[in-house]
């Protein structure tokens, strides 16, 4: 596969990226989203161990094609060993690989996954210099995704290690591991891209294209990478306000053309419509039980609207 990422993220543009999502960027949204100007995608977040032990992991939940690229594997792992030899495995199925060191739920911090690792940043850069030495092709991102410390100062000694190691990017979550709804800080990414030379990625309280270009500036970070705001809107990139019909067209024929579940199929609708229909019709459509069911729906939806 081609490798466009260190490309796209020092292109004086910033870069688009959708964040991974567990359960939400599988391969069919990712399809999607590219659709509608996304430059990256991440898979959901993969545990590495599982996926090294697993070929039922390997199978179930790594799946891409020739159009799914630029494409960045994020692992989750407990140690070097782990990441390194589960990065080597997909190396010639991706664009780069990416550590989760932000994860902030109880059970990966109970684990050892995710932003428990923050508490150790000097193990993190073993991460990357485990996976360099078995990985040699330069083509081939290594990065990390990271919250903030408690005190900057930490989180800006961590970002020049990961850099000093050869991490190709860092992408941050401008709010600490014990934040979830706060403001995020921009002012703190900001100091961290003027921190190091390697690219950083804003992530964090992006909803609308709007939010993207201000995140942009305020930060000065070389890409944006979004979640909610595209599960909510997978044509957010474009700069449409809300879902547009295209979109949703495009999900029907990508989802059914690639056998998605119906659970994920319905769940994706059900975000992607949340801010174009009434209550009443949220009510509907949020309890449908089948495909059949659905498409009815919309078509009703659609030909009424």
């Amino acid at each position: 596969m081609t490798n466009a990422v260190m490309e796209l993220l020092t292109d004086p543009k910033p870069t688009k990226i959708c964040a991974p999502m567990v359960r939400y960027s599988k391969h069919a949204f990712r399809l999607l989203v590219r659709k509608y100007d996304c430059d990256i995608a991440y898979t959901p977040m993969i545990v590495a161990k599982s996926f090294l032990e697993s070929d039922s992991c390997r199978q179930n939940e790594f799946i891409t094609s020739k159009d799914d690229t630029p494409l960045i594997v994020q692992f989750a792992a407990k140690n070097a060993k782990e990441f390194s030899e589960a990065s080597e495995l997909i190396y010639p199925f991706a664009s780069g690989v990416g550590l989760n060191c932000g994860c902030p739920q109880r059970w990966a911090m109970a684990e050892g996954y995710g932003a428990k690792l923050l508490q150790k940043p000097e193990e993190i850069v073993d991460f990357i210099r485990f996976t360099k030495a078995l990985v040699s092709d330069e083509k081939f991102t290594i990065s990390v995704k990271i919250r903030l410390h408690e005190e900057l100062a930490r989180t800006v000694e961590m970002c020049r290690g990961l850099e000093k190691a050869g991490a190709s990017f860092v992408s941050v979550h401008g709010r600490t591991s014990k934040e979830r709804h706060q403001p995020v800080h921009y002012d703190a990414i900001k100091i961290l891209k003027e921190s190091v030379s390697i690219p950083i990625v804003a992530n964090g309280g992006v909803n609308t294209y709007k939010d993207f270009d201000k995140v942009h500036k305020m930060t000065g970070a070389n890409g944006v990478m979004v979640a909610q705001g595209l599960l909510n809107n997978p044509a957010l990139f474009q700069g449409y306000k809300t879902t547009p019909l295209s979109c949703v067209k495009d999900w029907l024929d990508i989802s059914l053309s690639y056998g998605t579940p119906f659970t994920p199929f319905h769940n994706h609708l059900i975000y992607m419509l949340d801010n174009v229909t009434s209550r009443a019709e949220k009510r509907i459509f949020n309890n449908l039980q089948s495909t059949p069911a659905v498409l009815e729906f919309l078509n009703k939806y659609f030909v009424d609207s």
